[in-house]
Order: C-alpha cells, then sequence, then structure tokens
C-alpha cells in the first residue's frame, strides 16, 4: 500500500482513497457526536451554509470552532460535548481545517475521517478494503501540523499490517503546538481536558466515512467486519 502525506492545498488530483485527519479536535469531536448518539454529521462548507442549514432543519445541531456564536449550539470541544444527548439528531459542523479538508476530496469513491480516537478502525477499514494506495490529508498547520500527521503516520502503519508501538506517536502528538495551545487555553471555545480526550487511541470501536448524499457532505461511523463490535 503507497501512501501519502499531503496537506490540504497540496491535493490536486482526485485519490481512489483519502484519510482526512484532523485530532485536534474535529474529528475527536465528530467521533464523540456518534458515541452520543448522533445518526450523522453534516460537513458544512462555511458558518453561513452551517447556518443556513440549521434554518431549513431546525431540530439539527450545528457546532462550530471558537467561542460561543448566535445560531450555534455547540462548539468543537470534546470535552463540553460528551455529556450532550444526540440521540437521533443530525449534526451539522464546520471547522477550520478537519471540514475543508474532508470537502477537498469529496468526489474520492472512499473518503475516511480520522483522529486517534478511531484509529484502529479506521486502519481496520483499510486493511478490509486493501487500496494500492491512501492519500493521508493532513488538515492542520497547512499539512504540517505533528499531531495529525503522527496519527495518520500510525494508521498508515497499521493498516499495513505492521505492529505499531502508539506511544512515539501520542507523544509527538502531546508535544504538538496545538496540544500546547489548548492546553494553555489560548483557542477560544476549549476545554484543558480537550488534549487527552484527543489522545485516547481507539476509545471507539467504529471508523467514520463521508459520502455526498445530494448536496452535501455526510459523515457516519462504519464498523469493520474484523472488529470485536461487528
Amino acid at each position: 500500500m503507497r501512501t501519502y502525506f499531503p496537506g490540504i492545498a497540496e491535493v490536486t488530483d482526485v485519490p481512489d482513497v483519502a484519510v482526512v485527519v484532523d485530532v485536534m479536535r474535529a474529528y475527536t469531536v465528530a467521533a464523540w457526536a456518534f458515541a452520543r448518539g448522533a445518526e450523522r454529521v453534516v460537513l458544512a462548507e462555511s458558518l453561513e451554509d452551517a447556518l443556513a442549514q440549521k434554518a431549513r432543519h431546525p431540530d439539527w445541531v450545528t457546532l462550530k470552532d471558537g467561542p460561543p456564536a448566535p445560531g450555534f449550539d455547540l462548539i468543537n470541544s470534546p470535552a463540553l460535548l460528551r455529556n450532550t444527548d444526540l440521540s437521533g439528531r443530525t449534526v451539522v459542523q464546520k471547522t477550520t481545517a478537519g471540514t475543508v479538508g474532508a470537502l477537498a476530496v469529496k468526489d474520492a469513491p472512499l473518503v475516511l475521517c480520522a483522529s486517534f480516537v478511531v484509529a484502529e478502525a479506521t486502519a481496520g477499514l483499510l486493511r478490509e478494503r486493501a487500496p494500492r494506495e491512501v492519500t493521508f490529508v493532513v488538515t492542520g498547520g497547512s499539512g504540517r501540523a505533528e499531531e495529525d500527521l503522527a496519527c495518520a503516520e500510525y494508521i498508515a502503519g497499521r493498516a499495513g499490517g505492521d505492529a505499531v508501538n502508539a506511544g512515539p506517536y501520542l507523544r509527538r502528538a502531546a508535544a504538538s503546538r496545538s496540544a500546547a495551545e489548548l492546553t494553555q487555553g489560548v483557542r477560544e471555545g476549549s476545554s484543558p481536558e480537550d488534549v487527552a480526550l484527543c489522545l485516547e487511541l481507539d476509545r471507539f470501536p467504529f471508523a467514520m466515512a463521508a459520502t455526498v448524499e445530494g448536496s452535501l457532505m455526510v459523515l457516519r461511523q462504519v464498523t469493520p467486519t474484523d472488529s470485536p463490535s461487528a
């Protein structure tokens, strides 16, 4: 399996398989949304798009980066989301990098969205599909975010069937600029607990696949057949 690790702007062709990685925090938050009962996550193109979806569907739950804002129900923090009951709900998510990365590869036949909390399930799905090439889109820091690159490299190793020690990859993520900013409260709309939650390896047994449904890019949970929960 050949692997590539571009930033969002470096993705110029439609990949056969794309794994969009955002550890801190988009795809940790999305995973928690599913764990709290969400039926699906709609990846919005802009804040205005998210608000328009909310206007059309008042029962949908809107979520964004940064501080609370009118029209948005939640913010992009796993610590602030994990006690929210989202049973049967549709969540509309707009973030600075994660949702942008997924929309950049929306035409790919298979788009997975990943973070450490769904790493093994994502790798398991890749092992099942056995693609020749996988493009891991490193969303943060213009493709240089250490936490996203570490997670992508770890999943790539596991997808190739290697017995990979997760410790060094998690330590790289813990020492990243994003982790420091979250711990120090530099980023609005976050909690110091977010870092620990983002580094919970394999917290959830499902992967997350994004597909175009009508005019929307929709993320749903998928469980590999080799998972104990399958």
